[in-house]
């Protein structure tokens, strides 16, 4: 079975259930033919008795008779009948009384001590036929039996060939749906051969390929979106890890060319020991920088399966900004920045705090990283139905409208970062953020205006 196609398969399985469902139908169609005629053998049976009961009398000493012995005679000696009925009287001990001419030396059969009619079947001279044997009662004695009996080789003709007429009719109604079913099953599958044919079609080279969607909204129409939607996802996660690739190298270079050429210049000729500590001091904070960076590009490579990890718990979350601010202590005293906190209520969310954590240090770092001197950043913390909004909101340089949507691809700067190297940064941290936010099923937005400030939101469920 296994080494059958799909569409042979689809034919086999087709086939079993279209014969069990013949094998029903024609059994069922022969059993009503045979109660039919059953019924109506029966019935003409019935009325045998009742006819001939009426002609029958009894005597004071309970012998039974024909009223008109000379009529009925008459009639077994001058009809003549397709359907002979045969007749036989007895005694309760089951003596013959009387008994039609045409059973000649032959004698229907006898139940002894049979108080209700009974129908049987047997055989008179090798021919089949059906007898209806009924007591007869005086003053609730039984004093005989009358026995009608039809032939009915022609009803057994009937069904035996109704039964050769299935037997024949199932094999090759079988066949013939055989192949009915190969070609609906070749129709079937047809779409899935079109599926497997672009499918095995797709590499590297062309990921843009898609599989043409059937006009029929069906299980295959829902395949071919679904590998579709697969493809996309498998397109971009390629496309990410190109230019991921492309950035990282080009952000591990450009310190590596840095330290370089600094080191080159310096051992060009003799210096004096201050310009030794002063080109191995900026060496030093180029290798920090690479180090943050290869930190920050790890991190990036771990968010992927980061939800198979995750320590969910009730969290403080004043208790982790707090610990978050006290990181940046040392920036804020030396630019004079000053923090306000609505801090009346104590705010408790279910999430990962490592994770958080790692956002709002993100998000915290940027706010300084962007305010003026003696500049104010207000951290507000709100409950808004069932989700906690908390806001870090900093009066710094902003953002452009035309860059919001693009601040959170990762190792993306802005124009003012770019012009200002005393900002330092790589461009991965509100990228990190966001990745993060999206593991811990937490909504951020951002708003910002030039020159007056920007707003970072998260939504917290």
């Amino acid at each position: 079975m296994n080494n059958l196609s799909l569409k042979n398969r689809i034919a086999f399985f087709y086939i079993i259930s279209a014969a069990l469902l013949i094998f029903i139908v024609f059994f069922s169609i022969y059993n009503m033919v045979s109660i039919t005629v059953n019924a109506k053998i029966n019935d003409h049976l019935k009325s045998e008795v009742k006819e001939y009961r009426h002609k029958l009398s009894y005597t004071e000493d309970e012998k039974i008779e024909f009223i008109d012995h000379e009529e009925w005679e008459n009639r077994e000696h001058n009809e003549v009948s397709v359907d002979p009925v045969f007749l036989q009287v007895t005694d309760s001990e089951g003596a013959i009384i009387e008994k039609s001419v045409n059973l000649k030396n032959k004698e229907l059969l006898f139940e002894k001590n049979l108080k209700i009619q009974k129908i049987a079947n047997f055989k008179i001279s090798d021919k089949s036929i059906r007898q209806i044997q009924v007591p007869l009662f005086e003053k609730e004695k039984i004093i005989g039996y009358l026995m009608v009996a039809v032939s009915i080789e022609e009803e057994n003709a009937i069904q035996e060939k109704l039964i050769s007429i299935l037997l024949i009719l199932f094999p090759f109604v079988l066949v013939l749906l055989f192949f009915i079913a190969q070609f609906i099953a070749g129709r079937i599958i047809k779409p899935i051969n079109s599926i497997i044919i672009v499918s095995d079609s797709i590499n590297n080279n062309n990921l843009k390929t898609r599989i043409p969607l059937p006009k029929n909204k069906d299980e295959l129409y829902t395949l071919s979106k679904t590998i579709n939607n697969l493809l996309d996802r498998i397109e971009n996660t390629i496309e990410r890890e190109k230019q991921f690739a492309s950035d990282a190298s080009h952000e591990l270079r450009t310190p590596l060319a840095v330290i370089k050429g600094t080191l080159e210049v310096l051992i060009r000729k003799p210096r004096n020991t201050e310009e030794y500590q002063q080109k191995v001091n900026f060496c030093i904070t180029e290798v920090d920088r690479m180090n943050n960076l290869v930190d920050q590009l790890l991190l990036l490579a771990r968010f992927e399966n980061q939800k198979l990890f995750l320590k969910i718990k009730k969290q403080n979350l004043n208790e982790l900004v707090n610990e978050v601010l006290f990181q940046f202590e040392d920036s804020l005293l030396e630019k004079q920045i000053f923090i306000l906190q609505n801090s009346e209520n104590i705010f408790f969310v279910n999430t990962d705090k490592y994770l958080l954590s790692i956002v709002l240090h993100n998000l915290i770092s940027n706010a300084v990283k962007y305010s003026k001197e003696k500049g104010t950043i207000k951290i507000e913390i709100e409950m808004q139905g069932s989700k906690t909004i908390l806001k870090v909101m900093d009066q710094g340089i902003g953002i452009s409208k035309d860059e919001i949507e693009k601040v959170f691809n990762a190792f993306y700067r802005t124009n003012y970062a770019n012009n200002h190297p005393e900002i330092k940064g790589i461009g991965l941290g509100l990228s990190i953020a966001k990745r993060l936010c999206n593991v811990l099923n937490i909504e951020i937005a951002i708003d910002s205006e030039e020159n007056k400030g920007t707003s970072i939101i998260l939504s917290i469920y």
